[in-house]
């Protein structure tokens, strides 16, 4: 395996590792906290944002194989509209803030602060911003075929609406 795609694998197993253990850590830390994560969004949100967080999880992988593994390295920049740094900030860009997040939040829930709530909404336009840079490369990408990757493009977008829409956007206005 080229060194470029192992360094994509190592930066998404070791960020994947470490929001899903952000949120074992956040719960374990302060269990009480899970109901007020939801804040003053209505209840009959309830349902399409967990649904939607699930499409969004399922989301991230199609993006992932099509850029980090089947457009050529030689064309990258070309085929995808920025180069493959660019897309490796933007990984990261989603990665760490999303393994901060939680533990903000719950911090935020016990002993809320507005320093923190100041860091939660940065770590939430850095994920969805970060979500946005892939998107606008994976479309850069669909346009050069086969007409699968739209299938991809189709996916991500619910990675992009509970990134950038749901948690940067709509979220913090019922928090």
């Amino acid at each position: 395996m080229e060194s470029r795609r192992r360094s994509l694998l190592l930066l998404i197993a070791i960020g994947g590792t470490a929001v899903l253990a952000s949120y074992a850590l956040a719960f374990v830390w302060s269990p009480a906290s899970a109901d007020a994560l939801w804040g003053d969004l209505p209840q009959e949100w309830h349902g399409f944002y967990t649904v939607n967080m699930w499409l969004a999880a399922i989301g991230f992988f199609p993006v992932t194989f099509v850029l980090g593994w089947k457009t050529p390295l030689d064309a990258f920049a070309t085929w995808a509209g920025a180069s493959w740094s660019t897309m490796m900030r933007a990984y990261g860009a989603i990665l760490i803030p999303s393994a901060l997040w939680l533990p903000l939040t719950a911090l935020h829930v016990e002993d809320p602060s507005p320093l923190l709530w100041i860091a939660i909404r940065i770590v939430l336009f850095l994920v969805g911003g970060g979500a946005s840079v892939l998107g606008y490369m994976l479309i850069r990408r669909a346009r050069r075929g086969p007409a699968l990757v739209w299938a991809a493009v189709a996916s991500f977008f619910f990675f992009w609406l509970q990134t950038m829409v749901l948690d940067a956007l709509v979220w913090p206005a019922y928090f």
